[in-house]
């Protein structure tokens, strides 16, 4: 019978366990770190640094940088040590760690997401209300609470799985420690660990979720209305950007954790796992920058003023 002691350590297998695309992923992944860090930095620096962008939506925009900066550096380094080194152990602690910071940024991330979008529902469908619906103090309010959310969810998340146990041999399919799959390996009682999952889901995932659909409801409705078809147009533009990373980030994450499944090697939910951890941290700032005439206008004041400094 397999014993219940608790391991001081476990297994991850990683990405693949094909050694031949070994090299390949490693190049691939650090490119796409580096990336993310230049992309997330930069734009947390434009915002900062540039008075044009010193508005709502911006200032939540330059928190979901910070936000996606921080996914990527919790799980990619981590990754990439297993990819180059075949270092596939993690220890207990360093797994709880990095469920509670996970936990933290990704619910953070829900509801800066759904920040946004009350953003701009409030612009398109009460734009003469704008100024005063999303004050600073209100922005803050709202950006303030989303951390706290995600620390309550990284607090429940790290207390649940305190209450699991694992067989030494414990192998997760997977590159980092994922709370979803901890439950199905572990050789404990796993009912409080359920219970905290499916709570932080409901009470979490959903509401932040709902807020968005509801937002954009209402967006549809309200531009639906508009007669004339520039209009139309320049209202779709201003949620362009926000609606691709909704996409990107709320697919992989209901495929992830709010479609139960038992069995406890999910090839699909890797793939997915590397989207929203390691791909989409580095997507957002170049969605945002790419179609965006304000952040193209302030890189190119920031660029003129540079010159100036120069010459």
């Amino acid at each position: 019978m397999a014993s219940t002691q608790h391991s001081t350590e476990l297994s991850l297998t990683g990405v693949t366990e094909d050694s031949a695309t070994q090299v390949t992923l490693f190049l691939l992944f650090l490119l796409t770190y580096l990336v993310t860090i230049l992309g997330n930095l930069g734009m947390i620096t434009l915002i900062r640094a540039s008075a044009l962008l010193h508005s709502p939506m911006y200032y939540f925009l330059s928190n979901l940088a910070f936000v996606n900066l921080c996914t990527s550096t919790t799980i990619t380094p981590r990754m990439l040590a297993g990819v180059l080194l075949g270092k596939k152990r993690i220890t207990y602690a360093g797994c709880m760690a990095q469920i509670f910071t996970f936990g933290l940024f990704l619910v953070t991330e829900c509801f800066l997401l759904a920040a946004m979008a009350y953003d701009r529902f409030v612009a398109i469908c009460h734009p003469l209300l704008y100024p005063l619906v999303m004050s600073p103090e209100r922005c803050s309010r709202l950006v303030t609470s989303s951390y706290l959310l995600g620390l309550t969810n990284s607090v429940g998340q790290t207390f649940g799985m305190s209450s699991l146990f694992f067989c030494h041999s414990s192998t997760v399919d997977l590159f980092f420690c994922d709370i979803s799959m901890l439950i199905s390996l572990s050789s404990s009682d796993t009912t409080l660990s359920l219970l905290i999952l499916r709570i932080s889901s409901s009470l979490l995932g959903v509401p932040s979720l709902l807020v968005v659909l509801v937002s954009y409801v209402a967006i549809i409705s309200s531009i639906l209305s508009i007669s004339s078809a520039e209009g139309k147009r320049k209202a779709l533009s201003t949620c362009a950007s926000h609606l691709a990373a909704l996409s990107t980030f709320y697919g992989p994450l209901i495929f992830m954790y709010l479609i139960p499944r038992a069995d406890t090697s999910r090839g699909g939910d890797k793939w997915a796992a590397v989207l929203y951890t390691v791909v989409i941290p580095m997507l957002n700032p170049w969605i945002y920058s790419l179609r965006n005439r304000e952040v193209k206008e302030a890189w190119r004041r920031l660029r003129k003023i540079k010159l100036a400094w120069t010459f």
